[in-house]
């Protein structure tokens, strides 16, 4: 499918905006895991003890879930520069987290507006991130309103 275009600022109607879309990749370092503890306080020995980790299996320590949803957070930073438009987050539904992911694991997130609203200039994106094996990790769907 080909991407909408559009002008930027994008002023006419948010449905002209389905099928646009944004990514990027990261890999996750052993830094980002600890720092993410020492912001978000789940430093949980899921996340902090390698040792713990192997002892029930897990093959290492894995990155926190909510480390993805900010992960979304910067799709959707993306996505806002693209469009030029003002708007806020309404929130994140359906966030599920499918598959660990371990220290040098390199993941994409793909974000895909695929629903909108006219009436209430909102957008729904639906959130993909896969690891370097092209395994789905987590998924999820972000809402956006905007103010103009």
């Amino acid at each position: 499918m080909p991407m909408p275009t559009f002008t930027r600022p994008h002023t006419g109607p948010v449905s002209a905006l389905i099928g646009t879309e944004t990514g990027y990749s990261r890999t996750v370092s052993d830094y980002d895991i600890y720092a993410f503890a020492g912001i978000s306080g789940d430093n949980h020995p899921n996340h902090t003890d390698e040792e713990y980790c192997k002892r029930l299996g897990m093959g290492g320590r894995i990155a926190q879930g909510a480390m993805f949803v900010a992960y979304m957070a910067g799709a959707v930073t993306k996505y806002l520069d693209m469009v030029g438009r003002p708007a806020v987050s309404y929130g994140y539904d359906r966030v599920r987290f499918t598959k660990p992911v371990h220290i040098g694991d390199t993941v994409t997130l793909r974000y895909v507006i695929v629903r909108a609203d006219d009436e209430k200039k909102r957008l729904w994106a639906d959130c993909t991130i896969t690891n370097q094996r092209g395994e789905t990790v987590c998924v999820g769907t972000h809402i956006i309103h905007f103010q103009v």
